[in-house]
């Protein structure tokens, strides 16, 4: 498997934001009741260093790209 193919990027970019949405949603859910309540930069923050992190662990391999 070739890093950084379209393939690759499409598959990573997807993964990546998925797992933002992912620690949005459970950010959101854990902080507080109400909307007026939730720390949105704290919620922003924590899933762009999420999706920092998928991207970084799509370099060791996806198994959506294994052919075989």
């Amino acid at each position: 498997m070739k890093v950084f193919t379209i393939q690759w990027v499409r598959a990573a970019g997807m993964r990546a934001i998925k797992t933002m949405a992912q620690t949005a949603l459970a950010s959101i859910g854990t902080t507080q009741a109400t909307l007026g309540d939730i720390n949105w930069v704290m919620v922003m923050s924590t899933s762009v260093v999420a999706g920092i992190v998928s991207v970084l662990t799509s370099l060791a391999g996806l198994p959506e790209l294994k052919t075989g």
